[in-house]
Parts: C-alpha cells; sequence; structure tokens
C-alpha cells in the first residue's frame, strides 16, 4: 500500500484525548514486547502521557482522509528532551493498516525535522521491526551510520531482567 495524503500537525490543546485514545494502541501494540497488561481500569500504562502537554515535549498528529469523510487520525510522534541537551522520540505509533504504506517515515523525519540538536531513539531489542524501522530513519535524517549516528545496546534501568534497550544517538 503507498502512502495515502497524509498531514502532520502539531497536537492542538483540545486534540490531547485523541492522543490519548492512541496511546493505548501504541500500549497494546508493545504488550507483547514488554509484556504489559492493561490494570484493573482497563487501560495500559500512560505514566509518560499523563504530564503532556508539556514544555519540555511536542506532540505530533498524523491525519488523512477517512473513507466515510472528514479526517482520521492515523499515528502520533510525541519529541521530548525539548529543554535538555538531546531531544528524543518518547513515543511513536501508527495505524496498522498504513504501516509499510511510508506513513512512518514521514512523520518521523517531519517530528524529528521540527528539532534541531543531538537525538537519541530508544526500542526494545525484541521489537525487530522498530529497529529496522528506526535504523532506516536514522540514516535518511541523520546520514551514515558510524558516523552521523551510532547504535548502542544499553541495560534497562532497575529492571536487570530484561534484555537491554537499544539506542540510536546521532554523533555531535
Amino acid at each position: 500500500m503507498t502512502c495515502t495524503p497524509l498531514d502532520v500537525r502539531p497536537v492542538a490543546e483540545d486534540q490531547w484525548d485523541v492522543v490519548a485514545w492512541l496511546w493505548q494502541l501504541f500500549r497494546h501494540d508493545l504488550a507483547t514486547i514488554v509484556h504489559g497488561l492493561p490494570y484493573a481500569d482497563g487501560r495500559y500504562q500512560h505514566a509518560w502521557l499523563d504530564p503532556l502537554p508539556s514544555p519540555d515535549a511536542a506532540g505530533y498528529l498524523a491525519w488523512t482522509p477517512h473513507p466515510h469523510g472528514g479526517e482520521s487520525p492515523v499515528g502520533f510522534a510525541i519529541v521530548a528532551g525539548l529543554t535538555e541537551p538531546r531531544r528524543h522520540i518518547l513515543a511513536f505509533w501508527t495505524s496498522p493498516v498504513l504501516r509499510r504504506s511510508g506513513l512512518g517515515t514521514k512523520l518521523a523525519l517531519d517530528a524529528i525535522g521540527r528539532h534541531d540538536g543531538p537525538w537519541s531513539i530508544a526500542f526494545q531489542r525484541d521489537n525487530v521491526g522498530a529497529g529496522a524501522f528506526w535504523r532506516r530513519v536514522a540514516t535518511a535524517a541523520f546520514g551514515t551510520e558510524g558516523v552521523a549516528w551510532v547504535e548502542e545496546a544499553r541495560p534497562v534501568p532497575g529492571k536487570p531482567d530484561l534484555p537491554p534497550d537499544h539506542w540510536i544517538e546521532t554523533v555531535e
């Protein structure tokens, strides 16, 4: 499937509820990787989302025309570290029906392109698809691996029983 028309816009003040709904889909997708279960209220972990909006983070929604009229939110990216030395992707999700269409790459490059500075992008070792995706995005956004960016495995803080996360970082 080729990328449908796509408009990436900053999350408006009244759209954080839309992100909260999509966040549940994001966490659902990650559940098999992080062995996550919903809490008693039926929702997945959302602690990272709760303090947003914030001066340290920016959210972006990807919109495409809905087949029955109007627009459909089909992805989101949250960039954090805006007040820190490094920017990083806090969370990223695209609608499964549009994956492999170019949507994710366009959304990621748009979000990264809005913020100068050194970058870090982390993903779980066992999330093979995410690893391949973020390596392609890093090359497109920053340049050649080993020159413009590097990847390394790091232990998950406070969770020695988990495999290390992988981190892509731009070279300063």
